[in-house]
């Protein structure tokens, strides 16, 4: 059984609490697709926890786009004013023990090639279109993944599981090859209008997937902004939005 988290964004409160759901289950490995960091008040915190309580279990640990962001730097890439000033803000108060983490222990490319029970895994924090600002979606798919088995991504902040069937010539599989892919959704600050720490469970031998969320203070961990950025990232949380 594997753990798959993305897009934890600076909140201690939703990790501990996935973290405290994780021990109801044989996790042997977690594979983390990014944006461990930004928008939340505690990066460090959350990194150290990271770094303390699962390094042994960790099968992959990616760059997402706002570790790209901030360690690069290059804020050009953000939708919003407000994203920018929460990224710049978040470099500022990154100890630098955090930033050695990020830089040393974290897969800088956003990507990497796994195998989990004998298939082929690609896990992207984005997609193949752009490995950290453009997200896979059911019926955009932003590349073509018919060598992996499975894929895992993150970004969007939006949970999924579905298949595509890609054409092949495998007659015993009548000329088809089916690809599964995995967003865990986000456990910081989901935003399907469900405030509850997302991830997912896979079990790879028979590609069974829990689609987790899991409840959290909301509350305290919207008292930990303090203005340093936009009531925006504050107020989402509330609602998941």
């Amino acid at each position: 059984m594997y753990a798959i988290l993305s897009d934890i964004h600076g909140n201690l409160f939703a990790l501990e609490a996935v973290a405290r759901d994780m021990e109801r289950f044989a996790v042997e490995g977690i594979i983390l697709l990014g944006d461990l960091i930004d928008y939340g008040m505690q990066s460090n915190e959350a990194v150290e926890f990271i770094e303390s309580k699962w390094e042994d279990k960790l099968v992959c640990n990616l760059w997402g786009n706002h570790e790209r962001a901030i360690l690069t730097p290059d804020f050009t890439r953000f939708s919003s004013q407000r994203g920018v000033e929460s990224a710049k803000h978040t470099a500022t108060v990154l100890t630098e023990k955090t930033r050695r983490y990020l830089c040393d222990c974290l897969v800088r490319e956003g990507h990497t090639e796994l195998v989990l029970a004998g298939r082929r895994v690609l896990a992207v924090h984005g997609s193949q279109e752009d490995v950290y600002w453009k997200a896979i979606a059911p019926g955009n798919l932003r590349g073509d993944y018919c060598g992996y088995d499975l894929v895992l991504s993150g970004h969007s902040h939006y949970s999924h599981f579905f298949q595509t069937f890609y054409e092949t010539e495998d007659p015993d599989r009548r000329n088809r090859h089916a690809t599964f892919f995995i967003n865990p959704g986000s456990v910081g600050q989901p935003r399907n209008h469900n405030p509850a720490a997302q991830y997912a469970l896979l079990d790879p031998a028979t590609m069974s997937v829990d689609l987790r969320a899991v409840e959290y203070d909301v509350s305290t961990a919207m008292l930990l902004f303090d203005g340093s950025v936009d009531d925006f990232y504050r107020a989402r949380l509330k609602y998941g939005v």
